[in-house]
């Protein structure tokens, strides 16, 4: 339940020493592969997807919330390994603060990780921004930009290399971002 949830999702990169997911059960639950056992499981899993969407949401300055979708990977790890390149990046998410559909930036991120960026393609929402590695040649830039100045947007890469996928949720980083964690202090 973890792993596709509290474990998907990035603010800024770092941990908290609080960070922390406790779920206690008493073992008198239906048996493993039960309907009702999985409909358990599925109820667990959707509630804690939202409680960690809502931490993203409630992210230091966050003006922004972003899923990050990376479709027909080799496999689950290379996707998250991906994802996680994209919603870590500090000029990833100045530029999703700033509205800015900055291409190089996110293509650096996942060539950042060994991807062939030459082999991709590359949404803002629904709209093809890249394939190949380059601009794709239909894509207009204030395509991109009305796609990115909404507060809730989807950055999809599509690697082509399998059938593997994964999904992380991050935020921007906006001047609040910097101004609230400058003035912070334990």
């Amino acid at each position: 339940m973890a792993d596709r949830s509290f474990n998907c999702i990035s603010v800024d990169g770092d941990t908290s020493t609080n960070d922390s997911l406790i779920l206690a059960a008493t073992g008198q639950g239906p048996e493993p592969g039960r309907k009702d056992r999985i409909a358990l499981e599925d109820a667990v899993t959707e509630v804690a997807q939202r409680l960690a969407q809502a931490i993203v949401r409630d992210g230091e300055g966050a003006t922004k919330f972003v899923t990050v979708r990376i479709e027909r990977g080799r496999n689950r790890d290379e996707c998250r390994k991906v994802a996680y390149a994209i919603a870590h990046s500090p000029l990833v998410k100045t530029a999703f603060f700033a509205s800015d559909p900055n291409l190089g930036r996110i293509l650096a991120a996942i060539g950042n990780t060994g991807v062939e960026v030459t082999k991709l393609d590359l949404f803002l929402d629904e709209v093809l921004v890249a394939s190949g590695g380059a601009r794709h040649p239909e894509y207009r830039e204030e395509q991109g930009a009305a796609a990115m100045k909404k507060p809730e947007f989807t950055v999809r890469a599509v690697l082509n290399r399998g059938s593997a996928d994964a999904i992380v949720w991050t935020c921007d980083f906006s001047y609040d971002y910097v101004k609230i964690n400058a003035e912070y202090r334990t």
